[in-house]
């Protein structure tokens, strides 16, 4: 890939993903600060990939909730990871096909997945506060159950945009970084919290249609650096050639939008070698990611195959927002990851 530098269209006004035959609107071509678009997608001879992905990163431990309805297979899970002692446990319910299976048209919607292997639901509560919950009887052999409440400050900007490969291929992804989060979850016997302040959430809210073969690297993280409250998204490969990208951080509850593409160095054999993520163009961005914890996952059925490396660890490095204030990053947690999809 040769990176680009362009410019992309800033939206400030609600908008439809699609027209009414559910190709894709013009006119929702761009990025926003704040979820502007409904995704109203209509299932025509292929199914829309739909998904709602939460992960949230405290001072020790990190846990996701996760709903996603991938056309083949709808997917309900929660996974957790403890940094220090490297300990993973999760839990997953599959639906063939997705049956039955309803995602909400925008962002801040509730949901709910009462799948027999685990029942996950996202509740929303008001204008800005969202409560995860997942049960199951059987996570890695012992009983879970979390309940966590997000909460979006007043005014927080985050990172919505609409990639554009063709009328009839798309996608419509809000980024979100720096949720606040709080609450509890319990593993067996061991209850784990969220304290208020030490923990924040990330959302991959996502609806399109996708090329039947994909690839992408998506990175992210949230936390305090330097006093203030950080959060990166940092994308790769499946926009290239769109002149659109998913590239930004947030700081302070502002948004940075970085218009070019960033140069992406791992080694795709052995994902717990070190990364480098930098913008080429504006040296807004350099960070190197060291790994810590690698969580492979693989999907597969008739037609479908998805297989995702999600490199857990440590960023050090820095970004430049739009204010001139070079911030720089030190032991700051997140994920890196690859993804490989014929769906």
């Amino acid at each position: 890939m040769i990176p680009k530098q362009y410019v992309e269209p800033e939206l400030t006004s609600p908008v439809d993903l699609c027209n009414p035959d559910g190709t894709l609107n013009p006119a929702a071509i761009g990025w926003s600060r704040h979820p502007l678009h409904r995704c109203n997608l209509i299932w025509t001879t292929r199914r829309p990939k739909r998904w709602n992905y939460w992960c949230i990163t405290g001072d020790k431990f990190l846990l996701s909730i996760a709903l996603s309805d991938r056309g083949k297979v709808a997917v309900g899970s929660a996974y957790f990871f403890e940094y220090e002692t490297k300990r993973f446990a999760g839990q997953t319910g599959e639906t063939p096909n997705g049956e039955g299976v309803v995602m909400p048209e925008y962002v801040h919607a509730g949901l709910d997945y009462p799948h027999p292997d685990i029942h996950v639901s996202m509740e929303a509560v008001g204008d800005n506060t969202t409560i995860l919950r997942a049960k199951t009887d059987n996570f890695d052999g012992q009983p879970f159950e979390a309940e966590i409440t997000v909460v979006r400050p007043p005014g927080h900007e985050t990172l919505n945009v609409v990639i554009p490969w063709s009328s009839t291929e798309f996608q419509f992804t809000s980024k979100q970084e720096c949720l606040p989060a709080t609450g509890k979850f319990r593993i067996g016997s061991e209850t784990f919290e969220f304290a208020p302040g030490t923990a924040y959430a990330t959302l991959d809210y996502g609806r399109g249609f996708w090329p039947q073969r994909s690839s992408w690297n998506w990175a992210a993280a949230s936390g305090i650096q330097q006093g203030h409250v950080v959060g990166l998204n940092l994308g790769g490969k499946w926009t290239d050639g769109t002149g659109m990208n998913e590239n930004g951080f947030v700081v302070d509850g502002r948004l940075t939008k970085l218009s070019e593409d960033l140069i992406w160095e791992y080694n795709p054999e052995d994902f717990l070698q070190p990364w480098t993520i930098r913008s080429p163009f504006t040296d807004r961005l350099y960070v190197k990611f060291e790994p810590i914890f690698n969580r492979f996952n693989e999907t597969s059925a008739e037609n479908y195959h998805r297989v995702v490396n999600q490199a857990v660890g440590y960023f050090n490095g820095y970004i430049v927002p739009d204010n001139g204030e070079k911030i720089e990053l030190r032991d700051f947690f997140g994920w890196a990851e690859e993804l490989q999809a014929i769906w």
